[in-house]
């Protein structure tokens, strides 16, 4: 990897089917083992459930109130500053319970690629 200072530009941020928006901050196959995009779900909004094949993911909470669902473990609640360790392969998705938007960084190990994006929610 060479040196590079990379300035992402907001007007990128799409909104993608799970229900949430994304800016890609660092995602490049310059940089083929880490790839980091900041997450936006609007308030009372929960994404659909899905997995990352082959991806381990971190949450890096920024602002705003949530619950992540992981697995069949037990829900838990966020705020900023906590951080989500979700492995490769687990169904997750993740809730808005305040009035803002949640916004957390989402980290991927290697870097995220559509091709290993699996939609397996089931509510409509």
């Amino acid at each position: 990897m060479e040196y590079s200072v990379i300035h992402p530009d907001p007007a990128t941020e799409y909104e993608t089917d799970e229900r949430c928006h994304i800016l890609e901050l660092s995602n490049s196959p310059l940089d083929p083992g880490v790839s980091i995009a900041r997450a936006r779900v609007e308030a009372g909004v929960t994404t659909a459930r899905h997995r990352l094949d082959g991806i381990d993911e971190r949450y890096v909470m920024i602002a705003g109130k949530g619950r992540v669902e992981i697995g069949d473990r037990a829900p838990s609640d966020l705020g900023p500053g906590d951080v989500v360790l979700i492995p490769a392969g687990a169904v997750q998705r993740i809730t808005n319970l305040g009035q803002e938007d949640l916004v957390f960084l989402c980290i991927c190990d290697p870097r995220w690629d559509r091709a290993c994006y699996e939609d397996v929610d089931d509510t409509p």
